[in-house]
């Protein structure tokens, strides 16, 4: 068992990070799907993906993209390398080291925008 322990919540969190990613690509689908139905039915939900609600879930999808793709790796170090899993502690503060360097830039850019929506300045 893992009790609660680095490896529990890695495994929690690259699930959680997996469904959140299909979520996003079933609306996506979606949303292509729309111009199906003319201009004007493309045309109105795009511009519903654009009001703050939309652009929060933007940064929870940036981060499941960005936190599953930096847990495969890690996991593929475990499983391919005889030293993956010794050090597979200290892979996950690395994975959450770089996870952190690569959102912050996407926090930056977006968070103004939604502050923006929300305030109407």
């Amino acid at each position: 068992m893992y009790r609660g322990r680095e490896g529990q919540w890695a495994f929690f969190l690259h699930r959680l990070s997996g469904i959140a990613i299909l979520l996003y690509l079933l609306i996506h689908v979606l949303n292509i799907s729309a111009a199906m139905w003319g201009e004007e039915a493309s045309k109105s939900l795009f511009a519903i993906f654009h009001i703050w609600f939309f652009r929060l879930g933007l940064l929870g999808v940036i981060g499941a993209v960005l936190y599953h793709a930096l847990n495969g790796l890690r996991i593929i170090l475990m499983d391919f390398t005889g030293w993956g899993v010794k050090f597979q502690r200290e892979l996950w503060y690395g994975v959450w080291a770089l996870f952190l360097l690569f959102y912050i830039p996407a926090l930056i850019k977006i968070v103004p925008e939604i502050i923006r929506d929300i305030t109407g300045a």
